[in-house]
């Protein structure tokens, strides 16, 4: 038998078990949007690999993910790190359903991220003079804008936002989103915004919160423009788009002295270290923690 006989006779793309297809089918439904698309594409090229390798998802080992992420296309440290999140979370996802006894992605070493953001960046006058420009237009727009800048949300959860969660509690008005991972959450709406919202909104009672021109769901397309044309309006020279306007609020959350923590926790960062990439003064002596425990024990030392 000829050597190419003998080769077509291989399964080179085996078909997954069905606790392994439950396992990637499973994952992936707890997101939405583009989370999901980025998951997924980082799970058909891992199980590409696979297939072409006829390794099942079950027998990846340790030193197979490790090789994927050397050799996968896209070999930037910022992407493979990704693709090395999202392979974990597949495989911690099936130990947790009980699919896997343990998870071979547990200890893979990932490559060190540069952990300074590279976006573009604007300063507090630079977001002022943007409010402002949106203040001078439809309701929709200024609502949009200040509800990316005031609260620093994903685009897709801004236009995710429905006006049957808009709420109010303990004296805040309130709006409840959809967050990265499908987590639900209320966020509290600064009076500026939900003047903003009420205005978009109007007299309607259902539906989504901000509309497009032809009265369906704004789409982050639709919604990319409105802030790249408000950007125009504000004069700020630079490319600004609705991720802008989340690093804005995250920097400045940072630099009017709001905890890291609390910014995390406002942002819906999962790592700490992903917030602080957006502190432009961390390097400031001014903010050396010493100051600040100093002052604390004055009192006691004396």
């Amino acid at each position: 038998m000829t050597a190419t006989a003998t080769t077509a006779l291989v399964p080179l793309q085996p078909a997954f078990s069905d606790a392994e297809r439950l396992a990637l089918a499973g994952f992936l439904a707890r997101y939405r949007s583009l989370t999901r698309e980025a998951y997924a594409l980082d799970l058909r090229q891992f199980t590409a690999w696979c297939r072409a390798r006829s390794l099942s998802l079950s027998a990846v080992r340790r030193a197979d993910i490790e090789s994927f992420a050397r050799g996968s296309p896209g070999r930037a440290r910022a992407t493979v790190t990704r693709r090395l999140c999202t392979i974990a979370g597949l495989y911690r996802y099936a130990v947790e359903e009980e699919l896997l006894d343990h998870s071979p992605a547990a200890h893979v070493r990932r490559p060190r991220v540069d952990y300074e953001s590279r976006a573009v960046a604007l300063d507090r006058n630079e977001l002022g003079a943007l409010l402002v420009a949106a203040g001078l237009g439809p309701p929709c727009e200024h609502a949009l804008v200040s509800l990316l800048t005031l609260n620093g949300l994903r685009v897709s959860e801004a236009t995710g936002a429905g006006i049957e969660h808009l709420g109010l509690e303990r004296g805040h008005r309130t709006l409840t989103i959809t967050r990265k991972g499908g987590k639900v959450v209320t966020i509290p709406l600064a009076p500026r915004t939900a003047r903003a919202i009420d205005l978009a909104v109007g007299e309607r009672t259902g539906g989504p919160v901000f509309l497009a021109a032809d009265g369906r769901r704004l789409d982050r397309h639709g919604a990319g423009r409105i802030v790249r044309r408000v950007a125009r309006q504000a004069g700020t020279g630079k490319a600004v788009t609705p991720h802008t306007l989340r690093h804005a609020f995250i920097t400045a959350a940072l630099d009017a002295g709001v905890p890291l923590r609390d910014v995390q926790e406002a942002a819906s960062h999962a790592d700490p270290r992903t917030t602080m990439r957006y502190d432009r003064a961390r390097g400031s002596l001014d903010r050396h923690a010493t100051y600040i425990v100093a002052a604390y024990l004055a009192g006691a030392a004396r």
